[in-house]
């Protein structure tokens, strides 16, 4: 069958911090995904958009590996896993997407962190992790948040990573079926940022990604 043919697309880095370890996913890590957003439902979906009746099936699973696999390869999309470094425990995922060139040089991130590791700093770790690459490696000038005015959280992590507010947009996603307003966030290349520049963060070397190795799942502006 076609779709079980590997599919190699441009290599993914690996990026590790101190506490976190962003990697590519690989269809392999259904199981373990599907097992947190499962148990994470009730977290989540206040702050996300309504889930497909299908989400946490393997079928849909494959479809949205495909689906990112392609963004990466036209280089418009670099979803990761977040991971515990060490042991390599699947904690929630963030996505720099909606990447744009030209004379914009921009992105926009997202992030969704599961419950049982909620409120502890990592995702702010991994958030700060993502930037650094995207500024440093992709040359980005700006990168861009969206957030819900009542997710705390949500605000707390951006402010920390060093995210400037910039306005509030009307009716801006569509989230748990209604449309809502959402605090924008504006990030430079040039601006202070955590994790700082002098704390270790190695990038390790590429892995290919695809349905053979690693590939590509979902983010959103998530918490």
């Amino acid at each position: 069958m076609s779709f079980l043919r590997p599919v190699t697309v441009a290599p993914m880095p690996e990026l590790a911090g101190r506490r976190v370890t962003l990697r590519a996913p690989a269809l392999a890590d259904h199981a373990e995904w599907a097992a947190l957003r499962a148990r994470s439902r009730d977290f989540l979906m206040p702050w996300e958009p309504i889930w497909p009746a299908d989400d946490l099936e393997r079928a849909a699973f494959r479809r949205r590996i495909k689906r990112y696999a392609g963004e990466v390869r036209d280089g418009i999309a670099y979803p990761f896993f977040v991971c515990a470094a060490g042991s390599g425990e699947l904690l929630g995922g963030v996505t720099l997407a909606q990447v744009r060139r030209g004379v914009t040089q921009s992105g926009t991130i997202g992030y969704w962190m599961g419950l049982p590791h909620a409120g502890r700093g990592l995702m702010t770790e991994a958030v700060g992790l993502l930037a650094r690459w995207a500024f440093d490696e992709l040359k980005l000038h700006r990168i861009e948040a969206a957030c819900l005015p009542d997710n705390v959280p949500s605000i707390r992590l951006l402010q920390k990573v060093g995210f400037a507010l910039e306005g509030q947009a009307r009716r801006y996603l569509c989230i748990a079926g209604r449309w809502r307003d959402h605090l924008l966030w504006g990030l430079l290349a040039d601006d202070p940022l955590y994790p700082p520049a002098d704390r270790p963060e190695p990038v390790r070397e590429p892995s290919a990604v695809g349905f053979g190795g690693r590939a590509l799942v979902e983010t959103g502006f998530h918490r």
